[in-house]
């Protein structure tokens, strides 16, 4: 399974958002990560449509969308038009999960199931085989540049190991506190796609993509 590095823009400068993209995708980055916040869901506001349609056109990376909101099921057509090849909603945020990511692949987009630190995998129970991929919270979701939460890296070996005993190579992505200097934790528990937005952003962004993709062991 290969290993991905997914910049979040939510800790680009915005001033400069498209120079920041097209760095990283010199660098070779093959996502792009947006963390939507809705202010009720999680505290913060991000952004939306408007700013995924407009970059839309930059490059071909995975637009890989977060949508951190309540009933994502009422913006998953804005979504897909606006450009997302994948849409990941929250289980904690959605009433009827099973029915929302059908609906994300009728738009014809890969799906993402996104749990928080404190939630069981056990609602993954009668879902999993519908995600392409889960995204695992190590911290709790709403603000950029928090710590990760040590107790999150035993829920992914335990989610890895749950995905192998049913056959699924679905790929665990993480989101939250991952640096230079956590990234090799999360990739031993079992992590593939790799959320990182200020060890990304924050400083020389070729410099830093290379340094954390550096941690990656050969794709297997």
């Amino acid at each position: 399974m290969e290993y991905n590095l997914a910049p979040s823009i939510l800790s680009a400068d915005f001033t400069h958002l498209g120079e920041d993209i097209l760095a990283v995708k010199r660098c070779g980055a093959k996502y792009l990560h947006f963390d939507v916040m809705d202010g009720l869901f999680v505290p913060s506001i991000s952004f939306g449509m408007p700013v995924l349609k407009s970059i839309r056109p930059l490059t071909d990376m995975f637009y890989d969308v977060h949508l951190m909101i309540k009933s994502p099921e009422r913006y998953v057509d804005d979504f897909a038009d606006a450009g997302a090849d994948g849409i990941t909603v929250h289980a904690e945020a959605c009433v009827h999960l099973d029915r929302v990511l059908d609906q994300i692949h009728d738009r014809g987009l890969k799906t993402g199931i996104a749990l928080n630190p404190a939630t069981s995998l056990s609602v993954l129970d009668y879902v999993c085989e519908k995600a392409d991929m889960i995204l695992l919270m190590t911290v709790n979701p709403g603000f950029g540049g928090q710590k990760l939460i040590p107790g999150t890296l035993a829920k992914i070996s335990q989610l890895r190991a749950i995905l192998d005993q049913k056959g699924l190579s679905i790929p665990i992505e993480v989101d939250g506190g991952v640096n230079d200097e956590t990234i090799d934790l999360v990739i031993e528990a079992g992590a593939h796609v790799i959320v990182a937005g200020s060890a990304v952003f924050g400083g020389e962004i070729g410099q830093n993509y290379r340094k954390l993709t550096a941690h990656f062991p050969q794709s297997v």
